[in-house]
Parts: structure tokens; C-alpha cells; sequence
């Protein structure tokens, strides 16, 4: 017997139910030979772990664009954070930690420079729209290694694309990750509106911190706890309908005061309108394109999505260095 093998028997035997069984996957689009030591969601896992576009995560915009300090978070240090939420969870209710990581550390990896700023920017230039669920799916299957992909199992594609979107992920694990990206965001966003002076501590509603507590430590207490308690033994996931409620008005208040706030907010139209001139830039200069790209037109993709693609990757530090490139005159060198 594998190691892959015993550690697949210690899951029958161990987890809940409800849980997604590695064994039980439903496989991959392109058969391969099983590993001998990692089952089959913990070798999607060190997969995503060791992708570029994992990699690219940390120079990528969370909320506050190219923050000066630092300890804001990044893309990458909310997905680490969904990460961690998701594993607590799964663990506690004896579901399969390795597949909620998975799903956790891949659902942003489609997520623009600039944030949310650069999503809505290429959204409207594209000609079938862009949503980073579904860039995400793009990057593991068809981006990845050289256009090869990274043949994940069909259960973390199904999570990751169903992280944001009125579908339910088929897989507990996949409800668990949904929830865990939203608890994660609210609190951290909390916290970094209050160092970068958006927010004061006490501005956060009391009708809010008497459910929650007044600190991230205690609000993220309380929520991990409720979907525990609330999910126990059963074949869904979710919350109490108070702390549920109170997410909901939550999330309102922070849309209402840090994600559409002007000062916050205040570069934001400048990126779109870099991002933009990118796409426009692209768009009549393929040739400017890397090879990878070129070779997806060959096979079909076309030349909207590819340079959608190509941006989409980008670092918020490398699409800046582009448009200087492009648009900024440059100093001339002898």
C-alpha cells in the first residue's frame, strides 16, 4: 500500500459523511498517474502553491491601490487569510481540509491589477465581459505552464468558479471557502480602513460589534464559531440568520464608507484608465504580445480574450512599468 493509499483509508475512516473523499473525485480532464505519496486534493493544492500566477498574488491590489505601508494586505495575504479561515472550519467539521485549501488558494488567481478597479475596467472593454471567478478558471486550465494548465481535479475548478456567484459549489468544502472569502474580507478591510485613517475603530456600528466584538480577533471568533456550530452534522454550510444578518449589513457599511469611499477610492479612476490604454494598446499591437498568447489566437482563443488574459495577469508594478513604457516619454540615453 501507497502512502497516497494509506492516507486515503485514514479519510474513510476519519472524516464526516459529508465530506468530499479524495478518492471519490471526480478526476481530471486529462487522466495522469496517481502520485504515491499526496492524494489527489492535496497535490492540486501544491499545485496552485507553485503556480506563477500564486506567485503574482502579492503585488496585486486588495483594496488600497499600491499602499506605501507595510502591512496592508494584498491580494495575496487575503487569500493566505481565506486559506486559514477555510482549513479552521473544514477541520473542525471533519470535511476535507486539503480540498477547501485548494479552492482557497485558487479562487483569485484571475483577479486584475488594481483590484476590483481593474475588474471593472476590463468588464467593459471585453467583449463577453470579465469576471474574476471565471479568469480564475481560465488561469489553472489553459494559462498556467505554458498554456498546458494544471489539471486540477473537477472539484476544485467547481469551487473556485462558484466563489462568487449565486451557484453553489457542489462540494461542502466549496460552500466553506465561499463563506471563509467573505468573512475574511470584511474584517481585514475593517482593519486596514482603520490604519490608513478611512475608518475609526469606534465608526464601526454597535449594532454590528455587540454581535461581533469591537476587534478583528474577536469579530473572526465569532463568525468562524457560528459556521461551526451552525454546520455540524449537516449537509450544508452556513450561518446563524443573526450573525448571517449582521455580515450582510456589515459588508453594506463597508461598501457605503471604505470600498466607495472618495478618499479611498481617489486613484481608482486613474487605473482604470491605465488599464484602458493597455487593452487598447494590445488590442492594435498583438505583436507586442508574449508567444503564449499568440499561440492561444492559433488555437481559437480570440484576440480579445487573449489580451484580456495577458492584463488580467499583470502585477499592479508591472502594468504601471507597461504604460510608462507606452504612453511616458522616456529620457533619452545615449
Amino acid at each position: 500500500m501507497t502512502i497516497r493509499e494509506e492516507l486515503e483509508r485514514r479519510e474513510e475512516m476519519y472524516l464526516s459523511e459529508y465530506a468530499t473523499l479524495s478518492r471519490n473525485s471526480k478526476g481530471r480532464e486529462q487522466d495522469e498517474e496517481e502520485c504515491d505519496l499526496r492524494p489527489v486534493f492535496q497535490r492540486d493544492r501544491d499545485r496552485i502553491l507553485h503556480s506563477k500566477a500564486f506567485r503574482r498574488l502579492k503585488q496585486k491590489t486588495q483594496v488600497f491601490l499600491l499602499p506605501s505601508g507595510d502591512h496592508y494586505r494584498t491580494r495575496m495575504t487575503h487569500t493566505l487569510e481565506v486559506a486559514q479561515n477555510a482549513r479552521t472550519i473544514a477541520k473542525a467539521l471533519r470535511l476535507n481540509e486539503d480540498l477547501a485549501e485548494a479552492i482557497a488558494l485558487g479562487h483569485d488567481l484571475g483577479h486584475t491589477p488594481f483590484g476590483h478597479a481593474g475588474e471593472r475596467a476590463l468588464d467593459e472593454l471585453c467583449e463577453n465581459g470579465f469576471r474574476h471567478n471565471e479568469q480564475s478558471v481560465r488561469v489553472v486550465k489553459y494559462l498556467e505552464k505554458n498554456g498546458e494548465g494544471l489539471n486540477l481535479t473537477y472539484e476544485v475548478l467547481d469551487g473556485i468558479l462558484k466563489h462568487q456567484t449565486k451557484s453553489m459549489p457542489e462540494t461542502l468544502e466549496g460552500q466553506i471557502v465561499r463563506l471563509s472569502d467573505k468573512i475574511a474580507y470584511v474584517n481585514h478591510d475593517i482593519d486596514d480602513a482603520i490604519r490608513a485613517g478611512v475608518l475609526k475603530k469606534e465608526d464601526v456600528p454597535k449594532e454590528f460589534t455587540d454581535v461581533l466584538g469591537t476587534t478583528i480577533r474577536s469579530r473572526l471568533n465569532t463568525m468562524v464559531h457560528d459556521v461551526i456550530s451552525n454546520s455540524t452534522g449537516k449537509p450544508e454550510i452556513s450561518m446563524s440568520e443573526e450573525v448571517q444578518d449582521v455580515l450582510t449589513r456589515l459588508r453594506c457599511f463597508m461598501y457605503e464608507h471604505v470600498y466607495r469611499n472618495p478618499v479611498a477610492k481617489a486613484e481608482e479612476e486613474k487605473a482604470v484608465h491605465l488599464v484602458g490604454k493597455l487593452y487598447d494598446y494590445y488590442m492594435k499591437h498583438p505583436d507586442k504580445l508574449p508567444k503564449l498568447y499568440h499561440d492561444m489566437m492559433e488555437i481559437g482563443h480570440s484576440k480579445e480574450q487573449v489580451v484580456c488574459d495577458y492584463i488580467a495577469g499583470m502585477t499592479d508594478n508591472y502594468a504601471v512599468l507597461m504604460f510608462e513604457e507606452f504612453f511616458i516619454p522616456q529620457s533619452w540615453k545615449n
